[in-house]
């Protein structure tokens, strides 16, 4: 990271039919997950993770998706799109493979309550979406 510090704030989202994941970044550094957003329908989600952004100042946003190149992809870049349309986020979004994820932060669980539902798993998830994301885009974060 240059000397320079960063002023975006990120929130990263694994966006999940039951809950959505959720991490945050103030300064391109630390990431820190936040509770995972209990999923009721579309309209209550999206307003939700509005209400994260607002108040939390958020410039940019992190979708992670599968990255595999197949029909997966494309379908849950336009569902992910989809979603930030009812969002009405008029920042930066960018795209941020997710794969493996989830295993990931599962394994970083391990000794916890693994089968609990309640989202941690979730929002790990996105923290590790979005130290992909500072990793590989760091210089163009610095710039």
């Amino acid at each position: 990271m240059s000397k320079n510090k960063v002023n975006e704030k990120i929130l990263a989202i694994d966006l999940g039919l039951k809950r959505i994941g959720i991490a945050f970044c103030a300064d391109a550094t630390i990431v820190t997950p936040l509770p995972a957003i209990e999923r009721k329908n579309r309209n209550q989600a999206s307003k939700a993770v509005k209400d994260l952004i607002l108040e939390w100042g958020v410039t940019i946003v992190v979708m992670g998706i599968p990255m595999d190149g197949g029909e997966t992809e494309a379908e849950m870049t336009r569902r992910t799109a989809h979603f930030m349309n009812l969002v009405d986020f008029e920042g930066k979004v960018f795209y941020q493979d997710e794969s493996y994820s989830s295993l990931e932060a599962e394994a970083l669980m391990k000794g916890e309550i693994r089968q609990k539902k309640d989202g941690r798993i979730d929002s790990l998830a996105a923290k590790i979406i979005l130290e992909r994301f500072l990793a590989e885009n760091r210089l163009k974060i610095d710039s």
